[in-house]
This record gives structure tokens, sequence and C-alpha cells, in this order.
């Protein structure tokens, strides 16, 4: 892990289009700008792992396709 100082207004810089500012520090808490384009998900890492489990809860209740097919539809798709 990369470990940096940084002070209030100031910047790294991920890769090319990635901007982490620190934008107030108050106490023992850091308030953080992003700025990211649109395609790149940014999220506390709580929040991403509430969206993980999501996932997996709902790829575990939904049955896979070849579970869903009948026997007919298994043939087909053999021939």
């Amino acid at each position: 892990m990369l470990v940096l100082s940084r002070q209030r207004d100031e910047s790294i810089i991920i890769g090319d289009n990635i901007v982490v500012t620190v934008v107030d520090i108050r106490g023992d808490k850091v308030r953080l700008g992003i700025e990211a384009p649109p395609e790149v998900s940014v999220h506390r890492r709580e929040v991403y792992e509430a969206i993980q489990r999501e996932k997996r809860q709902k790829a575990a209740q939904t049955p896979s396709k070849a579970e869903s097919q009948t026997p007919s539809q298994e043939e087909k798709n053999n021939r």
C-alpha cells in the first residue's frame, strides 16, 4: 500500500484520469473529493461490500441457464 501525506486542497492523481483531493480535515475525519470518469465506480468500502453481497445473493438465487432448460431444449441444443 502506498501511503501519502496531503494537506487540505492538495491532491493525488491515480492513472491519467482520477484525482483525489483532500477537501476538509475535522478532527479525526478527512473529507475527500474524487474526480473520475463516469465509467469508473467510486464507493465507500462498506457500500461496495454491500453491493457485492447482494450480487452474490442474487446469483445464488437465480437458476443457471442449464438448470432451467427442459430435456427437449437440451436435446435440441445438442444436435
